[in-house]
């Protein structure tokens, strides 16, 4: 017997990589996740290794930068330009001859857009020191982390992400209210604020505890078409502590999940987590108001 759970409290999908996205009224889901969803990111000329905020000494700007697409992407089409909104006001087009300059310039570092990650999906991650924050003991340390279809390359694992994606692990995220509600009672002093954790479905549930850790290997309706399969915890880093818009730099929020709310992400370790991950069963349109259904 099937029993609703939550209903689709917000949607968003973040067009480039590391930057703030846009929220949405409706959503096309299918293998990739939400359509547009990380299409493009700024790949460093120089290393070769994709921008992200989970490095912020050498990328502290791309969380105060914003995208939006100039038009609604569509299922199994080419991502259709983005607006970027950078941090000193500047506004530039994906399509146009110059974006690269543009960004370059802005960042201080010789970059491109990229509109499909490398084979060799990689990142600099910097780890803080934490204590039960890396399974593998990295503290106040950078790493050089494979992310996409490479991670999943390097695991010896079928990929949950197609090739190309800028996804990190998995295609769709999830995070429900209750989960945010309860950290904020656990922390008082800490803002869990859903834009910390970039999700693109907030799942509105009236629920206690971290509800969306009892659908981790199940599968969910949403509305009356789509269904997507809870496959993994979202572990979570250093770029949910940086500040962004009113949302001050805050570690505590890394410092609550890895107090409260590690998790089995697979073959054992433990990470801090918040949210999970998700892959569609059956594609199509998910629109806030929906009931989820398990």
């Amino acid at each position: 017997m099937s029993a609703t759970v939550a209903t689709v409290g917000a949607l968003a999908r973040f067009p480039v990589k590391s930057m703030l996205g846009e929220a949405l009224d409706a959503a096309d889901v299918d293998q990739g996740g939400i359509v547009g969803d990380r299409a493009y990111a700024i790949v460093d000329r120089e290393t070769g290794k994709v921008a992200s905020a989970k490095h912020p000494k050498v990328w502290p700007d791309l969380l105060a930068c914003r995208a939006r697409f100039t038009e609604t992407p569509t299922t199994g089409a080419e991502s259709p330009p983005a607006e970027i909104e950078l941090a000193d006001g500047t506004t530039v087009r994906t399509d146009v001859a110059d974006v690269d300059d543009v960004l370059s310039r802005f960042f201080g570092r010789d970059v491109e857009l990229g509109r499909s990650a490398p084979e060799d999906f990689t990142i600099d991650q910097y780890h803080p020191d934490l204590e039960n924050l890396d399974p593998e003991g990295h503290r106040d340390e950078l790493t050089e982390s494979k992310l996409g279809a490479a991670l999943f390359k390097e695991m010896g694992m079928p990929s949950l992400v197609p090739e190309g994606s800028f996804l990190d692990l998995g295609p769709l995220s999830v995070v429900s209210t209750s989960t945010l509600r309860h950290l904020g009672e656990l922390e008082p002093g800490s803002r869990f604020d859903p834009r910390r954790f970039r999700m693109n479905v907030i799942a509105e549930t009236p629920a206690d505890g971290f509800a969306e850790n009892a659908w981790l290997g199940q599968t969910l309706a949403i509305g009356d078409a789509v269904q997507i399969t809870v496959v993994m915890p979202d572990p979570r880093c250093v770029m949910t502590t940086v500040a962004q818009g009113d949302l001050p730099k805050d570690p505590q929020i890394l410092k609550a999940l890895a107090r409260h709310n590690r998790l089995d992400v697979g073959g054992g370790a433990l990470y801090p987590c918040c949210g999970v991950y998700a892959v569609a069963a059956e594609p199509g349109t998910i629109r806030t108001g929906d009931t989820i259904t398990l």
